[in-house]
Formats: C-alpha cells, sequence, structure tokens
C-alpha cells in the first residue's frame, strides 16, 4: 500500500558490456569509412559487440542481478520486470523480460517487454514510477537490453558505425528522501521512416531485419526536440539548470549531446559521456551512462540528474530525480 510523503525512487543502477570491442580501425577493414571521420561526425571511438552465443537476455541478466544487489534485495523480492529492447531475442514471444525472469529464477511475476527505441529506459522510469506510486508493484526492475548487432548490416556504413552491445537495469521502489521527479514522454510517428528495423519484403514469416536510418534529418530533429523537452521540464518544476549535479543524455552522437548540453549552459564536468566507448547502444545507453558515472563516484545517494533521449519511432523524453541509492 501506498503510503504518505513516499514517492518512487530510483534505488540502485548497474550495467554488463560484452568483452568484444569492435574499434573504428576494424570498422574501417569492413566498410568504406575511417576513425578520422567516425570521431569527427560522432564522438565513437569503440563499441562491444555481444558473443555469438550470448543473447539480449542474457546482458539484462547480468546487469539485473547487480542491481538487485545493490539495492540491498534478493530476486524473489521484485514484483514486476519490464524490459526496453529494439533487439529482444525473439521476434514476437516470448519477451526478453520473461526470458530474463526465467534466469533469475522467478515464475509468479509481472513481466513484459516495451519498444520505444532509444527512449525506452526513459519509458520504463515512468511505468515503474505509476506502478509504484499506485501501490500496485513494490519493487520494480526496469533494463534496457540491446544486442543491437544481430539487427545490424555491417555493409551499411552509415549505421553500422554506430551502433553497440551492452544493458543497463535499475530498481525502482518507494522512497520518501529521493524522488523521481518527474518523467516526460511523447512521440510522433509521422517520422517513423527515418530511423527503423526494416523486415525483408519476403514472404516469410521470419525474414531478415536491418536497421536503417536518414541520418541528417534525424539530426536535427533530435537536437530540437530534446533541447525544448529538457527546457519544458526544468521549467514545469521551476528547477534551474546550475542546481543539476548531473545531466546524463542517450549516447547516441556526441555532438548532439553537446548541443543540448550548451542550451542548457551546463558545464562539461555536469555532463556525463560514455559514447567514445559503447557507441549507441539504445534502450541501454542511459543506464550504463549513469552506472560508469556511479563506479567513478560522481553519482551520489541524492544527487539531482536530468536524463533525456530521443529514438526510432521518433519516441523522445526526459527525466528528473534525485538517486536513491547507496553510494559505491
Amino acid at each position: 500500500m501506498n503510503l504518505p510523503n513516499f514517492k518512487a525512487s530510483l534505488k540502485s543502477i548497474a550495467s554488463y558490456v560484452p568483452e568484444k570491442i569492435l574499434s573504428n580501425e576494424e570498422l574501417e577493414k569492413m566498410v568504406d569509412t575511417s576513425d578520422e571521420w567516425i570521431l569527427r561526425r560522432t564522438g565513437i571511438k569503440e563499441r562491444r559487440i555481444a558473443a555469438e552465443n550470448e543473447n539480449t537476455s542474457d546482458l539484462g541478466t547480468k546487469a539485473a542481478l547487480k542491481a538487485i544487489k545493490r539495492a540491498n534485495l534478493k530476486p524473489d523480492e521484485i514484483d514486476a520486470i519490464l524490459v526496453a529492447t529494439l533487439s529482444p531475442d525473439y521476434f514476437t514471444m516470448p519477451s526478453t523480460a520473461c526470458k530474463i525472469a526465467a534466469n533469475l529464477g522467478l515464475k509468479n511475476i509481472t513481466a513484459f517487454d516495451i519498444s520505444a527505441a532509444c527512449s525506452g529506459f526513459i519509458y520504463l522510469l515512468e511505468l515503474a514510477k505509476s506502478l509504484v506510486e499506485s501501490g500496485a508493484k513494490k519493487n520494480v526492475l526496469i533494463i534496457g537490453a540491446e544486442k543491437a548487432s544481430s539487427i545490424m548490416d555491417y555493409k551499411d556504413r552509415s549505421i553500422c558505425i554506430l551502433f553497440g552491445d551492452g544493458a543497463g537495469a535499475g530498481i525502482v521502489s518507494l522512497d520518501r528522501e529521493n524522488p523521481i521527479i518527474d518523467v516526460h514522454t511523447a512521440s510522433n510517428g509521422t517520422y517513423g521512416d527515418l530511423l527503423m528495423t526494416e523486415r525483408s519484403k519476403s514472404v516469410e514469416i521470419c525474414s531478415p531485419l536491418a536497421m536503417k536510418m536518414k541520418g541528417n534529418e534525424v539530426f536535427k530533429i533530435a537536437v530540437q526536440t530534446l533541447s525544448n523537452d529538457v527546457v519544458e521540464l526544468l521549467e514545469k518544476n521551476h528547477i534551474s539548470p546550475t542546481q543539476i549535479d548531473l545531466f546524463i543524455p542517450h549516447q547516441a552522437n556526441l555532438r548532439i549531446i553537446k548541443a543540448v548540453q550548451e542550451k542548457l549552459n551546463l558545464e562539461d564536468e555536469k555532463c556525463v559521456i560514455s559514447v567514445q566507448k559503447y557507441g549507441n547502444t539504445s534502450a541501454a545507453s542511459i543506464p550504463m551512462a549513469m552506472n560508469d558515472a556511479y563506479e567513478e563516484k560522481r553519482l551520489k545517494k541524492g544527487s539531482l540528474i536530468l536524463l533525456d533521449a530521443f529514438g526510432g519511432g521518433f519516441t523522445w523524453g526526459s527525466a528528473l530525480l534525485h538517486f536513491g541509492g547507496e553510494n559505491f
């Protein structure tokens, strides 16, 4: 049951990244590109690639176990698992969330996936906040997990240079002191064809998938949309950018991150950037970047953080919250 003055809080954060590194120099041997061009256009130096026998659910499970431990919980204290992914283990079912629940040994639990592309983790925050504050659930495990390499055309130089694999997870529970202040999500499906995972036109139901993007158009819309969204969220909650301890954006492209950072007039030390190490890990990128800040002791209990993301759909969102996890 909900209790007076208690709000949903992000009580832990964790991530998992595969061992294999795919560098820009290696990509030069695969497609017509260069390390200099990739760095200048995206800020990416390398990305992680999951092993052939490593599924999205495996990545998510490893991040989840760390998040549960850091929240001082046991797996059987989790009563919902929500997963955001654009690269699920299976085409339609079972959900990646169900696979992760099985991996954790949980049999009677709410578990489902959402499809909101790179905005997925912020969508999960909004869902988990509602579930916990309504009293419907007590401890909600939220996971952004991607094996983007499984849907990547490594002959398409416009997109294969961008994406990597990984997972991030957190626990949302009630807390009196460190609330998720506000979450905003939105979408505009009229731009859907600019960034999509396209199925083959084959009549076979399990025909191949490949991600496609019209990069220049996406870049322009993303910068404008995200800049407006974060400003509106701050103004709505009467919070100045100077009050933000950390800005943790979706790690898609360094130029997009810097454009929003400049709009908010935030110092570099307040901006968390990990795109150079992991590339774009879609729904996993925000919790992975957040985990890096946590393990570097930049993200601390009570820190006021601002999140933002933009992804295929188009979807986008932003969130304001005090981190509720114990110090590392």
